[in-house]
């Protein structure tokens, strides 16, 4: 029996009723239905419209619907159910009587979706987070290892300076932290509950919100019943983040592609993740790495599909809705099976330190350096970089670095370099030439480290609290 049917006269258009059907993907949503239902059937008791016994019997039917699901994937096959709300009700009547029908009392499936939506994304939040904690302590770990080792940094992908390997780690560590502080931020909006906020107008029974609030965990209850029951920005906000997740792993996975290439050969690609070549018997693709490439665009595709749904939709509920929920589900099934995969990679990938560091040494990487030492004479910055630029000049087209210009050639440039010019550019003195909080001189990288592994262990504790 259809939840609404009772004002109409003719059956659906069976085509039309099979497509519009919510089922096949919100039954992801069973276990937050069942939970929003128990405390919905508790408020009723408080408000003398369910007995006792009739109470007793609905918390024992939707448990056993929950200990059905629990134990058998196929007890979701439900050919007639609607959505999640009218297959929980079809089973709770066939298992206690029309006393499951009472459940329906003071509430709608607009305040029901609501609630089960907030539910789902505080559980995936939770979830994103503890995964994120991992994975930021797997490259801690390869950050730690690495010491100081150093390697290339780029920027327009050209050469750029010298950094340790374990700096360049770090920068991932620190967008990951940002991911999972801004998923903190998203669950404090979502951990509202709107059970109580009826259709639009709020519930037509005297019901305790803050007490079903209370039984769902949720820090408090929604102020309008208007906007609790078209309210879908935690929906956008949860995707728009785990776009950001998406996009950082985008990133990640670009640079072991390329550092993975013959013509870096900075990475070696773990097997296990990897794949070769039907036809060319010496290739060993990047094929993880390359997938979370293409995959995080899924994740902004949906997350662009939300606000566009929601963009023209005046108050309060409209079917519209229901398209709000297949790229939630989608983009956070993405993500969580990407991050488990990346810290697998993370895990397994070899380094090659020792071309790492020789490509540290070479392109002219010290120029900066060359500069700040004629800046520290005296020489305006802008008058050194000219002249170490004319040195640049001449090292191109002899072929050789700057340590190999001899004194009298430099001299020619400017009085101002002396013998211990060369001291400045060797790579130990470049790197420590960063030494400013944030910078990749080896001292700062070590605090660096140690604060980030403070911050990744607290991290790890409180999401595992949550867990």
């Amino acid at each position: 029996m259809k939840m609404w049917a009772g004002r109409f006269e003719q059956s659906l258009d069976p085509e039309f009723e099979n497509w519009q059907r919510s089922f096949a993907f919100d039954r992801r949503l069973l276990g937050h239905e069942l939970a929003a239902s128990r405390a919905h059937a508790k408020a009723l008791a408080a408000a003398g419209v369910l007995e006792g016994g009739e109470l007793k019997a609905i918390l024992r039917g939707l448990e056993e619907i929950g200990q059905q699901a629990a134990a058998s994937a196929e007890f979701g096959n439900d050919s007639q159910a609607e959505d999640v709300h009218h297959f929980v009700e079809s089973q709770l009547v066939g298992l206690i009587g029309e006393t499951g029908f009472k459940l329906h009392s003071g509430r709608s499936r607009n305040e029901q979706i609501a609630t089960d939506l907030r539910l789902y994304v505080r559980e995936a939040i939770d979830q994103a987070r503890s995964e994120l904690a991992e994975l930021c302590h797997v490259f801690l770990e390869r950050a730690e290892r690495s010491e100081s080792s150093p390697m290339p940094a780029y920027t327009h992908l050209q050469c750029a300076e010298p950094v340790l390997v374990a700096h360049w780690l770090s920068a991932y560590v620190e967008m990951f932290f940002r991911d999972s502080e801004r998923l903190a931020e998203v669950r404090k909006r979502t951990n509202l509950s709107p059970l109580g906020s009826g259709a639009v107008a709020g519930a037509t029974l005297a019901l305790e919100r803050a007490a079903m609030a209370a039984d769902l965990n949720c820090q408090g209850i929604t102020a309008n019943s208007i906007d609790a029951t078209s309210d879908r920005d935690f929906v956008v906000e949860f995707v728009n983040a785990l776009a950001l997740v998406a996009l950082h792993l985008s990133r990640w996975a670009e640079e072991m592609i390329l550092f993975s290439s013959a013509e870096f050969g900075f990475v070696h690609l773990p097997e296990a993740y990897s794949t070769g070549s039907s036809a060319m018997p010496q290739k060993k693709n990047p094929d993880l790495a390359e997938l979370v490439r293409a995959k995080s665009a899924r994740v902004m595709g949906q997350a662009t599909a939300l606000l566009v749904t929601l963009k023209a939709l005046p108050l309060a509920y409209h079917k519209d809705l229901q398209e709000t929920q297949e790229p939630l589900f989608a983009a956070w099934e993405t993500v969580r099976a990407l991050l488990p995969l990346v810290r697998g990679w993370m895990q397994a990938a070899e380094f090659d330190s020792a071309h790492m560091r020789e490509r540290a040494q070479s392109g002219l990487m010290n120029a900066w350096a060359a500069a700040t030492y004629l800046v520290k004479r005296g020489l305006p910055s802008r008058l050194a970089h000219e002249v170490v630029g004319r040195a640049v000049q001449l090292c191109l087209k002899t072929n050789r670095e700057l340590k190999d210009l001899s004194l009298d050639e430099l001299d020619r440039l400017s009085p101002l370099f002396a013998e211990d010019f060369y001291q400045c550019l060797g790579l130990d003195a470049v790197l420590a030439l960063h030494d400013v909080p944030g910078g990749t001189a080896p001292a700062r990288v070590r605090q660096a480290l140690s604060r980030a592994r403070q911050k990744v262990d607290l991290l790890r504790e409180n999401v595992h609290a949550h867990a």
